[in-house]
């Protein structure tokens, strides 16, 4: 078997668990049109899972068994995930879909002559950032000094 070579790091996949598997599902295939579900099944613990993505990145879903003590709020300053962030090509049409679905937009003001960036809330409360870069120069895209960071 020959070794795959990649030129750069990429983030493969995620593993989430989610109360409703269904409405994740709703949510990653209105935010990502081309998503589909890879493969799915019950885990050693009885609990469904399912692969949702693409054939180069995904989204493992698991169905949780139990709630939390209490309720995770991204951006509470407790530790654990704010939010997973994507690289879309076209961010006004991505609003526009997740806001015709119902979805909250939780997009915080950003400006940027290089990047426009919108968040939306899940159905669970998880914050989803998706980011459109406007140049391919590194150095425009990652200028922090030009950002508004509220």
């Amino acid at each position: 078997m020959t070794e795959i070579q990649h030129s750069s790091v990429r983030l493969e996949h995620a593993n989430l668990v989610v109360r409703d598997i269904e409405s994740a599902i709703r949510f990653l295939k209105t935010a990502f049109p081309d998503f589909r579900i890879r493969q799915e099944g019950k885990g050693w613990t009885g609990a469904r899972w399912v692969h949702v993505g693409t054939d180069e990145t995904y989204i493992a879903l698991n169905e949780a068994l139990r709630e939390p003590a209490e309720r995770w709020v991204p951006y509470g300053g407790r530790p654990g995930l704010n939010h997973l962030g994507y690289e879309v090509a076209d961010v006004d049409a991505l609003r526009r879909r997740l806001k015709d679905a119902g979805y909250e937009d939780s997009t915080v003001p950003n400006d940027h002559p290089a990047r426009k960036r919108v968040y939306f809330h899940d159905q669970e409360g998880n914050d989803w950032e998706f980011v459109q870069y406007l140049s391919e120069d590194p150095t425009e895209r990652h200028d922090y000094a030009l950002a508004d960071h509220t």
